[in-house]
């Protein structure tokens, strides 16, 4: 019985699929971190009723690119912190203060 191995001998390693999201940006108070709002629309298994549910990722920011309102998108990573497991992608669009 013989197994494949992803890793070709190249050094480059296949990444695990990675969650991405988009959300609004809640807080930017602190430094090279975000608090991002994700919304979903959910539907209830017995009564059929849509719903939303919201839920907050916290998110590196390296460049403290984002500001409060802009619509980003999101991705899963490595922890960062203790409550850190996010990282910025791109500010899709950014909010006229």
């Amino acid at each position: 019985m013989s197994t494949t191995n992803d890793n070709a001998g190249d050094g480059t390693k296949k990444d695990a699929h990675r969650r991405v999201e988009e959300g609004i940006v809640a807080s930017a108070k602190m430094n090279k971190t975000l608090v991002v709002d994700v919304t979903r629309l959910k539907k209830h298994p017995k009564y059929g009723k849509y719903y939303r549910e919201k839920v907050r990722f916290y998110v590196h920011d390296e460049n403290n690119a984002a500001t409060i309102g802009d619509r980003v998108r999101i991705e899963e990573t490595r922890p960062l912190s203790k409550t850190k497991r996010w990282r910025l992608l791109a500010v899709l669009k950014h909010t006229e203060v």
